[in-house]
């Protein structure tokens, strides 16, 4: 049998998985299943450790590794479980060497279940080109980024990934125009930090010279998207291109967190309220039909009711359309975890109401679709996604096709043709 990847998590961890798939099999494991954890709150750490049980009770004889940001920053207690055989830390998970140690692990009945290396003294970061995404696959990533510099009072995961580190800008190039090449129609850039790419590279080049270098030099390129990005430090190319090249498709995803000041302080964040509402109208002042998600923490502590609201009203003051709400969960080690705490229920009711913003907001965004023509990317038999990222419900279309598509309705959670 062959190695199977169970992913949690972001994006990052969905593209990886893919690496890890080519260099464990490429290291002559099988009957192996690799758990890609996720450390961003303690419910995606007790995920993991719930299906790491159950895949053991269903598969007795498969060997089981864990890896990913959960397994860099608790490497011991994934080890203690009796179910793991293996736990390898989030750079070695990128390197083939890594997977051959496990494999000659497994063969001697080694005793010792951890190969984890120091993830801070990790400084260069070589390009990952997948060779198994499938030709014509509709959407696929790009990593261009690693690691975080910042030290946000509530986040673990620079403690697994890192600090940050950039792939060479003609790397990048050359890795999207071979996926061109391919079939694929749609790129899209991910990172840890995105807006700090480019920091550790020889002339300290932007993001946004990133994006018009690959809009430049790959002409052929349908669509490129860029996932999720710290607003404050958004450069002018970036904003350029936004504006001027409408193969960049108009959809931000923004790392806000709170809409209230005092919060965004104690968080250490290096934006206040009013930067991301000026960022927003900035940006659809240069693309009017620009869409933004942005990720919001529930409950932080010290979080009054007075304090939540504000991050309520911020659903409609940035114009979001779409929500990735987080109740806030406390993670060891960080600074946020020895602040006073919100209990338990007012978290839990503050990100329903979020969520229940969310979904007004992304049915209000659908409703204003109806009548308009869009480019579809048609990423399966029953559904594609137009250049804002919206939900379409079709049949019958050629999937990894881009097709113009008029909207004629929607049924609250999909546009409908």
């Amino acid at each position: 049998m062959a190695v199977d990847i169970v992913t949690f998590g972001c994006r990052l961890n969905a593209f990886e998985a893919e690496v890890i798939r080519s260099k464990a099999e490429g290291a002559g494991l099988s009957d192996t299943i690799v758990i890609n954890s996720c450390a961003v709150t303690n419910e995606a750490v007790a995920q993991a450790r719930q299906s790491i049980r159950k895949l053991k009770r269903e598969r007795p004889h498969a060997r089981i590794v864990v890896t990913g940001c959960a397994a860099q920053t608790q490497s011991g207690m994934f080890a203690e479980m009796a179910e793991v055989d293996r736990v390898v830390g989030n750079d070695d998970k990128m390197r083939g060497d890594a997977w051959r140690a496990a494999r000659e692990a497994f063969d001697l009945g080694a005793g010792e279940k951890i190969a984890v290396s120091d993830i801070m003294a990790v400084r260069e970061m070589a390009p990952h080109l997948i060779d198994g995404y499938a030709s014509g696959l509709p959407r696929v990533f790009v990593q261009v980024q690693n690691g975080c510099d910042h030290r946000c009072t509530f986040c673990i995961i620079p403690y697994g990934r890192g600090n940050s580190r950039s792939v060479p800008m003609g790397a990048v190039v050359d890795q999207v125009r071979t996926l061109v090449e391919r079939g694929h129609a749609e790129i899209v850039l991910t990172g840890v930090d995105l807006t700090s790419y480019g920091t550790d590279l020889p002339g300290a080049p932007k993001l946004g010279m990133l994006t018009r270098q690959i809009l430049r030099h790959v002409p052929e390129l349908k669509r490129l998207r860029i996932s999720s990005i710290d607003s404050i430090e958004a450069d002018a190319d970036l904003l350029d291109a936004i504006a001027d090249d409408a193969r960049l498709m108009p959809h931000l995803h923004l790392s806000l967190q709170s809409g209230d000041d005092m919060i965004l302080k104690r968080m250490k964040r290096r934006h206040l309220r009013s930067d991301a509402i000026a960022f927003c109208d900035q940006v659809r002042r240069l693309r009017p039909d620009i869409v933004f998600g942005a990720d919001i923490i529930a409950g932080f502590p010290t979080e009054t009711e007075e304090m939540f609201s504000r991050s309520l009203d911020l659903v409609d003051e940035c114009g979001l359309t779409f929500l990735h709400v987080f109740p806030y969960s406390p993670r060891p080690g960080t600074p946020a975890a020895k602040m006073p705490q919100v209990a338990g229920p007012a978290i839990k009711g503050r990100a329903k109401r979020l969520r229940a913003a969310g979904e007004a907001a992304l049915r209000k965004r659908l409703d204003a679709e109806i009548g308009a023509t869009r480019d579809v990317l048609i990423e399966s038999d029953g559904q594609g996604r137009t250049q804002h990222y919206l939900p379409v419900a079709i049949a019958g279309e050629r999937v990894g096709s881009v097709v113009p598509l008029t909207i004629v309705g929607s049924d609250g959670e999909r546009l409908t043709i």
